[in-house]
């Protein structure tokens, strides 16, 4: 696969979408084979960075003590203090509606205990409680700002239940040649995470939020 043949595929894919009101999302999605999810080395849980953004803000919330919520304040789209946890834990449309407005938590690393107690129930199911593996657990004397501004480009494939996973990779507005780009870096991450490589890969296809799917052959 190259980015050449992706950008073609990518022009196909809007040609396949009426013209909306709004920019429409480009979606990757990928169809794997052969893979025991029963198994924890068949599965995938992989942060990815892109070399650009994903077409749309990503938000971000931090959840952290004394320490760091002055930085958190100043750079995350909104922060939690520590003291505040015990209301979300009682409260638990609160913590819902705190975990459909954000994209990524960032967790300060000596109170994780707190923040899995107060969250977890909640965070956990979705897949968002704040992960070591994205840069979202930080020490005390942590700045918060590059870590945000690095989520921004950052997509998480997560497959563990069912063998696809559908990751937004841009949108309308970006080149063809853009798009191709985050979608070959997403490529090339999980192939080397698969136990079989392509031979894992069954099929690959790339739609915009409202449009047909137009399959990639490698």
């Amino acid at each position: 696969m190259d980015a050449k043949q992706l950008s073609a595929e990518i022009k196909k894919a809007r040609e396949n979408s009426k013209k909306r009101k709004f920019s429409q999302s480009f979606d990757v999605i990928f169809s794997f084979k052969d893979l025991d999810l029963k198994k924890p080395s068949d599965q995938l849980d992989l942060f990815i960075s892109l070399p650009f953004n994903r077409g749309k803000k990503v938000k971000v919330c931090a959840l952290v003590g004394a320490e760091l919520i002055a930085n958190a304040r100043e750079s995350a789209d909104f922060a939690v203090l520590q003291d505040d946890f015990a209301e979300y834990a009682k409260d638990k449309k609160k913590t819902k509606k705190l975990a459909e407005e954000y994209d990524f938590f960032i967790a300060q690393a000596n109170i994780m205990s707190n923040v899995a107690q107060a969250f977890g129930r909640v965070l956990g199911p979705r897949n968002k409680m704040p992960n070591p593996k994205s840069g979202c657990v930080v020490p005390p004397k942590f700045n918060i700002k590059p870590l945000v501004e690095k989520l921004q480009n950052t997509v998480r494939v997560l497959v563990k239940t069912a063998p696809m996973s559908q990751i937004r990779i841009g949108n309308e507005d970006m080149s063809d040649e853009q798009v191709a780009e985050n979608i070959l870096t997403v490529y090339n991450a999980v192939i080397h995470a698969l136990p079989n490589e392509k031979n894992n890969i069954r099929g690959i296809f790339i739609k915009t939020s409202m449009g047909k799917p137009v399959e990639v052959k490698p």
